[in-house]
């Protein structure tokens, strides 16, 4: 039996533009319609104040909810991550593993392959961080399971790769080869550079093989500067590089941030990451990272060393951290909380839009970035 409902707003930001009083005709999930309130006799919900946006894409998620996909690789621990984030407005999300044995890795795949077959919402595909890392560049990695990539390490992503829709994955240009890149990217895998001290040639020579992204841009990566440009030169130049950004205030400097906006050549490639650890929607002052302790305060997630941890932040005060302090449009902040990490991952179906033949994945927001509502394919977020 078909499940269709009419939602009606006043401001609908479909991803591209804002169109006044509008409603949305939903059937089993995806939008069917959009046309005038005006056309439509009733509503089964009417959003008179704030304005409907495209639900949140995180490519770039470690835990939340309590939780950690490396601790438990499950569907029941994706299941706990995707509904901690969907408080927050995220509606796609990849559960984000980071260097561990190859035996966690592999439960992590299996997982993601099981999420998918049950169509879990939330749930849009696998990143892999690490473990074919620079060792010198580890961050909170632990660098005695970072290792080159080998052919069955290879040869088990692309198996996977014929299971899942989405798979991103970090490397470091040091620890995979120029051919691996070529293959893993020939086979739909979203090859993403990071925690490396490569140089601006060899970072350049990884994106002509097939690397199409750079993780958390400026964080664990050779630096830019006027001699040596360094992976964060080749993020800002190459116009064919996307970039995640973590923008907390903490990882990266907001003035940094305003330049590399200005600088990034290609067009609008810098998107959001929350880069979020087990805190988020949680009360937690600390938790365990492979046997190593996590603090929580003012902010941030620092090992004992004062290293930081993956971030305490989720997507919809990143979107308000990049309007109210580093100055963009609030449609600017959304589009790269959206529509650019759909585009990053090659996503259709109008993930980070909001259009007929797309999920109804929305959000509704205050006009002041307050979180209102949340619909994950037409399921209200309780």
């Amino acid at each position: 039996m078909s499940n269709t409902w009419t939602l009606s707003c006043a401001d609908l930001f479909d991803g591209n533009n804002h169109r006044k009083n509008q409603s949305l005709l939903i059937e089993d999930g995806i939008i069917a319609k959009i046309c005038d309130s005006a056309d439509v006799d009733g509503s089964q919900i009417t959003l008179d104040a704030g304005h409907i946006a495209p639900g949140y894409v995180d490519l770039q998620v470690n835990g939340g909810g309590g939780v950690l996909f490396n601790d438990s690789p499950t569907v029941d621990t994706i299941r706990t991550i995707c509904d901690a984030h969907a408080l927050f407005g995220t509606t796609s999300l990849l559960p984000t593993l980071i260097t561990d044995t190859p035996e966690v890795t592999s439960q992590a795949i299996e997982a993601a392959i099981l999420a998918q077959e049950q169509n879990l919402p939330g749930f849009l595909g696998l990143h892999l961080e690490g473990p074919h890392l620079d060792s010198g560049k580890h961050g909170a990695h632990d660098p005695a399971l970072i290792h080159a990539m080998s052919d069955a390490d290879m040869n088990e992503l692309l198996a996977a790769k014929q299971k899942l829709a989405h798979i991103m994955i970090t490397v470091a240009p040091e620890s995979v080869s120029r051919e691996q890149i070529k293959t893993l990217s020939d086979a739909g895998i979203v090859v993403s550079l990071g925690h490396s001290s490569t140089t601006y040639q060899n970072a350049q020579a990884a994106a002509d093989a097939g690397a199409t992204c750079v993780t958390h841009l400026f964080n664990a990566m050779s630096a830019l500067s006027h001699r040596e440009p360094g992976l964060v030169g080749a993020a800002l130049q190459n116009e064919n590089l996307y970039a995640g950004l973590i923008a907390d205030g903490i990882h990266v400097d907001p003035a940094v941030i305003t330049i590399a906006l200005n600088a990034k050549q290609g067009g609008k490639k810098i998107f959001l990451v929350t880069d979020a650890m087990s805190t988020i929607g949680t009360d937690q002052k600390s938790f365990f990272l492979k046997g190593r302790e996590i603090t929580r305060a003012n902010g941030r997630l620092e090992l004992s060393d004062g290293t930081l941890a993956g971030a305490d932040l989720d997507m919809n005060a990143a979107v308000n951290y990049m309007s109210n302090v580093i100055g963009l449009s609030a449609d600017e902040a959304l589009r790269m909380a959206t529509l650019y990490p759909a585009n990053c991952m090659g996503a259709k179906s109008g993930l980070g839009e909001i259009k007929v033949g797309g999920a109804a994945s929305f959000v509704h927001r205050s006009d002041k970035g307050e979180m209102l509502g949340c619909w994950r394919s037409g399921e209200k977020v309780a």
